[in-house]
């Protein structure tokens, strides 16, 4: 017996899709689904919108020359 642990969302129709390893194509299995809801709050969705101004307080400084002037000069 082998376990695979995955996060999926089940769509408003309240089917899951799940796919397993090709390994185990065109062959009889039983399969057992245990299920935990996943807390709002534990979902991880990033936006641009949530790093605005994370740099206000520790602006980046750079040097006042030309990027084209090569370093020699």
């Amino acid at each position: 017996m082998e376990s695979i642990k995955v996060r999926q969302h089940i769509e408003q129709d309240g089917i899951l899709h799940l796919a397993l390893p090709v390994g185990l194509a065109d062959r009889d299995v039983d399969v057992m689904v245990i299920y935990q809801p996943v807390q709002a709050s534990a979902s991880v969705e990033i936006s641009l919108a949530a790093f605005y101004g994370i740099c206000a307080d520790d602006p980046i400084v750079t040097e006042e020359r030309n990027p084209t002037e090569s370093s020699t000069s």
